[in-house]
């Protein structure tokens, strides 16, 4: 497993800091995050050291992603949420704080839960043909 000395969330991974597992195998570990937007707010993480998605391999990517659902269940089945928004920030302007992937798993209780997404639409400002270009523009960039 590769760390970086720096990042907490490898200290984590290594036992240096403390945290509050949650679930954790050969490739993954997932942790209640400290900040607790909502009760049962999870980070998990890959233990092999990525910044972030854009720096990811596929094989890193799919052991995290798979055991994405298996965590979300758990705290479902735990804390009953009505809902459960996934996050993950990527550099700095994104909000991202740690720079080593996480995703965060914030179940949801109901308006007032502490969780709110502020984003505006402009809906208005594509048109079909705008969306099939920009589909087109990103699709070109996709390798096999």
């Amino acid at each position: 497993m590769s760390h970086n000395e720096d990042c907490i969330f490898c200290k984590i991974v290594a036992g240096d800091i403390p945290s509050a597992k949650v679930y954790e195998d050969d490739d993954v570990y997932a942790f209640l995050d400290i900040s607790q937007v909502t009760k049962g707010h999870t980070l998990i993480i890959p233990k092999k050291h990525t910044k972030n998605i854009y720096e990811t391999d596929a094989e890193t990517a799919g052991k995290l992603f798979t055991r994405v659902p298996q965590v979300a269940a758990a705290i479902k089945e735990t804390y009953q949420p009505i809902g459960m928004n996934l996050l993950n920030n990527n550099e700095k302007p994104a909000d991202q704080s740690v720079f080593h992937l996480h995703i965060h798993l914030i179940p949801r209780y109901g308006k007032g839960d502490g969780y709110r997404s502020n984003w505006e639409v402009h809906a208005e400002e594509y048109s079909p043909e705008d969306l099939q270009r920009i589909a087109g523009e990103i699709n070109q960039h996709i390798s096999s």
